[in-house]
């Protein structure tokens, strides 16, 4: 059975409840306020903190607030025992990150469903983790040290070209070995940089203060972003003509480097998977308080069961199709979705090309 503290200032509630979970084969700890309840929560690393809010010394948003701020209790589940005349204010203890809550007075199959649920919430996302986890580690092995090696033996390959010969080869060998040492080199960047982001989702979706913060974000002149990162790719890929663009001006609830980066993602992976000369549509759109991103290209399309299991590292048809890059781009989109409460849909069929929409809420 679980691990669970409980704060309550109230002596004879607070037995009460440690009585009941122990009944229920619980281990149960009690503190009579914040501060104690802090104290012992370092001590005993409970699976589960059940608190009141008005008490002495430190109230329950404090103790949730210093919780959520260490990383060795932020993702422990939190629930809030409330009062009525205090419901009003749970909105802000939803807000540093509290779990649920229950209003007093209440019997105790509330608090037990309420415990059950919660716990099994977390036991499902620590097995989902773990599998995600697993997924991740075994496409790692298998894909990064190949993405990473390929412009490697490049950069080194020339690199020891233009030192042994630099005095015998001509200009245009020595323009065009630079111009393959930075088109290596720029590839390692971006890998770098996309790992490095993908981290730093991960982490924000694992802590549920942050997430509150990133969710606070807001961007206008939307179609002006969107507009910036196409035009960038367009030029890398040399193909703006295959470019058809519409977009609207609305206030979206996202940080703007990420729309940004949504966007790139979204058109990078079309132009990745269509050939030059095919069409890529990129459209943008605002309809009661939801702002849309679609981006439909006429290339080799996706399978269902590839679309159902898009994840870090993973690329589908690699065994037919020679590519580059480690799979990291759909997932960096299904992760900024995550992050900010928006969705993704992924209309596509083998060969006819795919259709890839984003929704956000927006004002």
């Amino acid at each position: 059975m679980a691990k669970i503290m409980v704060i309550e200032d109230q002596t004879v509630l607070l037995e009460e409840i440690l009585d009941f979970l122990r009944f229920e084969g619980h281990e149960a700890f009690g503190a009579v306020n914040g501060r104690i309840g802090i104290e012992q929560i370092q001590i005993h690393r409970p699976d589960l903190i059940i608190s009141d809010i008005m008490m002495p010394e430190m109230d329950g948003y404090q103790v949730l607030e210093q919780l959520r701020n260490d990383p060795a209790t932020a993702t422990i589940p939190f629930l809030f025992l409330t009062a009525k005349a205090e419901y009003h204010d749970t909105r802000r203890g939803m807000r540093l990150g509290a779990d649920d809550y229950l209003t007093k007075p209440f019997m105790r199959d509330d608090l037990i469903t309420a415990i059950n649920a919660r716990l099994r919430h977390e036991s499902m996302v620590k097995q989902h983790s773990d599998a995600d986890m697993e997924t991740l580690r075994q496409n790692l092995i298998h894909m990064l040290p190949h993405e990473l090696r390929t412009p490697l033996v490049g950069i080194l390959g020339y690199g020891e070209i233009l030192a042994l010969n630099a005095a015998t080869l001509r200009p245009d060998e020595l323009t065009a070995m630079g111009e393959d040492i930075i088109t290596a080199g720029q590839s390692l960047q971006r890998l770098t940089e996309n790992y490095l982001y993908y981290a730093q989702l991960e982490i924000v979706c694992r802590d549920k203060q942050k997430m509150g913060h990133w969710q606070e974000s807001r961007t206008g002149q939307t179609g002006s972003i969107i507009k910036l990162a196409v035009e960038e790719l367009a030029m890398r890929y040399g193909r703006a003509a295959d470019v058809v663009i519409s977009t609207v001006e609305c206030t979206a609830h996202i940080g703007a480097i990420d729309l940004k980066k949504l966007a790139y993602e979204l058109v990078d992976n079309a132009f990745k998977f269509s050939q030059a000369g095919a069409q890529v549509t990129i459209t943008s759109a605002y309809a009661q308080g939801t702002f849309s991103l679609c981006v439909e290209d006429q290339g080799r399309g996706m399978a269902n069961t590839d679309t159902a299991h898009i994840g870090a590292y993973m690329q589908f048809g690699r065994d037919v199709h020679e590519q580059q890059g480690v799979g990291l781009g759909l997932a960096i989109v299904t992760r900024l979705m995550d992050v900010y409460g928006g969705s993704v849909s992924i209309n596509s069929e083998p060969g006819r090309g795919a259709c890839i929409c984003v929704k956000l809420a927006a004002e």
